[in-house]
């Protein structure tokens, strides 16, 4: 007899419910992971809605099931798995390349082609689940002081660690970031731990003053932002003209990071950007930032926790997808969600 668990289900924009499915099994090469911990991210509502462009371009289809930031504890290994990974603690890559490309060999398995996204690409189930199958390949292991919270956040945190890396600050640098969002704010704060004196830009006074009880005074709209000189601006944000605005905020030799995206195209003067010696960087996917992400949680360098406004059960996602605050919750913009709540 088969056996079955609850997950989230995308059935079509808009629609989202908790269905009974077949659990997953392990197969060769791959384990199944019982899900602690999972983040409701963008992506997440881009797929709700129907605006993620991997819809129209035929890379996701309904139906689905989301989830791609989680956590859990490995509960079963598939042929040719090294049986100690049972019972470990986990977190995994979301790109999973075909590992035979060009791009896979050369390390960069998070552009492959051919990848599957766990979640959103490729017919990959995701995490808003009990239950979990991903390669071997893929897994990071989760060691003490890192706990379901952290390790359902180092997803967005390699995301922010490798556009804080591009950023290419040194000690006493300025940063601004544009955008006090997840990966703004974990971003910020990977800035701030190497050295940079950290500015956010934004537009709502609650998600500014959430940016100020993280520690971080400088949290402006575009009307109070001081003329300052910035030694690198990151657009964390999804509005359209953000990128253009991070060329006009950067100091001339500066560097540009773009890790936030808009539903609709966004234009840049390249003269602008030559004229003025700036070195722009795009950044796709936490692919190489998660183990450095792990080790800055681990080492207490960076502390997210407190972005996490509430956990919630499956019960509870398609009213988070909606963009439902759920009752109680604190001021942060991540809401977590555990399978275990409601069950």
């Amino acid at each position: 007899m088969s056996r079955t668990m609850r997950a989230v289900v995308l059935s079509g924009p808009g629609r989202c419910t908790v269905e009974e499915v077949p659990a997953p099994a392990a197969v060769p090469g791959e384990v199944v992971v019982d899900v602690e911990r999972v983040g409701v991210c963008g992506t997440d509502v881009e797929l709700f809605t129907g605006e993620l462009s991997y819809l129209r371009t035929g890379h996701s289809s309904y139906p689905l099931q989301p989830g791609h930031e989680w956590c859990g504890r490995v509960t079963a290994v598939g042929e040719g798995v090294d049986p100690a990974w049972l019972g470990r603690r986990v977190t995994g890559d979301t790109m999973l390349g075909d590992r035979v490309c060009r791009r896979c060999r050369r390390g960069r398995q998070h552009v492959c082609e051919h990848r599957q996204e766990v979640g959103i690409r490729g017919g990959r189930a995701g995490a808003l689940a009990e239950q979990l199958a991903v390669p071997a390949w893929s897994l990071y292991e989760l060691l003490d002081p890192v706990d379901p919270v952290l390790g359902a956040l180092v997803e967005p945190g390699g995301n922010a660690w490798r556009a804080a890396q591009a950023a290419a600050v040194a000690a006493g640098d300025r940063a601004l970031v544009v955008g006090p969002g997840t990966i703004g704010l974990l971003t910020a704060l990977f800035l701030r731990a190497q050295g940079a004196e950290v500015h956010l830009l934004g537009v709502t006074g609650p998600s500014l003053d959430f940016a100020r009880g993280l520690g971080f005074p400088d949290a402006w709209t575009r009307d109070t932002l001081p003329q300052l000189p910035f030694d690198a601006v990151v657009d964390a944000s999804t509005a359209p003209g953000s990128p253009a605005l991070a060329l006009e905020l950067v100091e001339p030799g500066g560097r540009v990071v773009c890790i936030g995206i808009a539903g609709t195209p966004s234009t840049v003067d390249t003269r602008a950007l030559l004229l003025a010696d700036v070195t722009a960087v795009g950044v796709l996917s936490a692919s190489p930032g998660l183990a450095p992400a792990i080790a800055a949680y681990r080492a207490g360098a960076v502390d997210p926790r407190p972005l996490v406004a509430a956990t919630v059960g499956l019960g509870q996602v398609g009213a988070v997808l909606a963009g439902e605050r759920p009752g109680g919750c604190g001021a942060g913009p991540k809401v977590h969600v555990d399978p275990r709540l409601d069950a």
